[in-house]
């Protein structure tokens, strides 16, 4: 307690610009004598006290503090920040499934705010903001310098406003500039619709407290539309950039009757922690592909992973992003929260997908231009500081290895792994444009064509 109520000292006196040598030495002494330490803490107020008494323009105590607490925190790896107040609420009605803005899920690389991905029906989707932009300057002004939360603020903002980007796109030979109305963004996080009468679409778009309920609804609804004629599902994680645990263990134990669905390890083993799926598949043991791409990440990578891992459905389409850490808020009341990342998740079969992410059992590129050219997407590992993946770098050779796709015959051999010469390019309202999805139905009808087949014989191999 002596020791808490010293530290908090420290803090106190820091914010209020005092140098308090003999103060810090207490705590120091009084926590074991972190003569490292304590330099380091008073080195930090010298340089308070320095940027106060000589910046060349009066500062804001406050932000210069916040500023110093986000870059201890953006320090560590691309997902631990500080939030302040206003950011922390808006964070909070994100989470509850509505926000003011653009429509984007974005990082921060090289200084530049980088686009994850856009979500669905949004101004951004609808401006035509594409997964790996680079956003470099807003208004006019650059981003460079800003914090991402800075960035994030700006292109926040009251329904009706406008804000110009000017973005860095791949293979584009001069910046793009695009002006965008905000709006209020109520992602539709579930979507759904019958694909020839006979399987199941549903994409999610993200993770937050509504994906649960309506995806039990969209199941629902599809049987119901469907009758006795369903005879697969595909759940479409494609630029899914994640959001809530809980969510994404809830999606996962739709699907699976029992065993593990991810589990998480700290920093401490005592603080590990398993989720188990409990009984009931609303798919009804329906075969089921997942399609994922590069955008997948986070929760969409421990949804891909569980059901891979069980084999209770075929994973369809490119490597996924690899984001496989956990971040844990903490309100510090008054002033936010710090996001910080406190764990790794494993899949059942104990992989971490940190920098890594979810290997498709079947590569199936969206385009031809993706395929012949190689263009590289950027991923978790490129990411400055991104944490290593911590199974590899003890045990470079120890992937564990899955039970073999359980096929039948032949149906792999079908599945075209590129788009064909001349194939039309993907249009979102035109579902036959899609390559990727257009494979998934083709293997599920294959599946469900062999299941009522009696004889078929079956064909074991991984499929990549």
């Amino acid at each position: 307690m002596k020791k808490a109520r010293a530290a908090a000292a420290v803090t106190a006196a820091f914010a209020a610009g005092v140098v308090v040598g003999p103060l810090v030495a207490a705590w120091a002494q009084e926590s074991g004598g972190r003569a490292e330490t304590y330099r380091l803490l008073n080195l930090f107020g010298d340089v308070f006290e320095r940027v106060r008494a000589e910046y060349v323009e009066p500062v804001n105590d406050r932000e210069v503090i916040e500023n110093a607490i986000n870059g201890m925190l953006t320090g560590l790896d691309p997902h631990s920040s500080y939030l302040n107040a206003r950011t922390y609420r808006d964070m909070q009605v994100q989470t509850r499934g509505e926000f003011g803005g653009l429509g984007i899920e974005v990082t921060q690389e090289n200084g530049y705010i980088k686009v994850i991905s856009p979500i669905d029906d949004t101004p951004a989707a609808r401006a035509g903001i594409r997964a790996g932009d680079l956003i470099t300057h807003l208004n006019g002004s650059t981003v460079q310098g800003l914090t991402l939360q800075e960035a994030v603020e700006q292109m926040r903002g009251e329904r009706g406003t406008s804000i110009r980007l000017t973005i860095r796109r791949e293979g584009a030979e001069r910046p793009i500039e695009l002006t965008i109305t905000r709006d209020v963004i109520r992602p539709q996080v579930v979507k759904y619709r019958l694909e020839g009468n006979d399987i199941a679409y549903i994409r999610l778009t993200s993770f937050n407290e509504q994906t649960g309920p309506r995806l039990l609804e969209a199941m629902t609804r599809l049987r119901q539309q469907a009758g006795n004629n369903l005879r697969g599902v595909v759940l479409d994680l494609r630029n899914n950039p994640g959001g809530l645990l809980d969510q994404a263990v809830q999606v996962a134990d739709d699907f699976l009757d029992r065993g593990e669905i991810v589990s998480t390890r700290a920093r401490r083993p005592e603080e590990a922690q398993r989720w188990n799926a409990k009984p009931g598949d609303i798919a009804q043991g329906l075969p089921m592909v997942v399609l994922i791409n590069a955008g997948s990440a986070s929760a969409s990578e421990i949804v891909a992973g569980a059901l891979q891992d069980h084999r209770r459905a075929i994973i369809l389409g490119v490597k996924s992003f690899g984001k496989g850490s956990v971040q844990t808020v903490m309100p510090i009341p008054g002033n936010g929260a710090i996001r910080l990342t406190t764990a790794r998740y494993y899949t059942p079969s104990g992989r971490s997908i940190q920098a890594t992410g979810i290997e498709p059992d079947i590569e199936v590129q969206a385009s031809r231009e993706q395929a012949t050219a190689g263009i590289p997407r950027e991923r978790e590992a490129d990411l400055r500081r991104a944490l290593r993946n911590e199974s590899r770098v003890q045990q470079p050779q120890a992937a564990p290895a899955l039970p073999p796709l359980n096929l039948p015959a032949g149906l792999i051999e079908q599945i075209e792994r590129v788009p064909p010469e001349g194939a039309p390019p993907f249009d979102v309202t035109k579902p036959e444009t899609d390559h990727q999805l257009q494979q998934a139905l083709r293997l599920l009808r294959g599946v469900a064509a062999a299941q009522s087949t009696p004889g078929q014989p079956v064909q074991r191999r991984a499929g990549r």
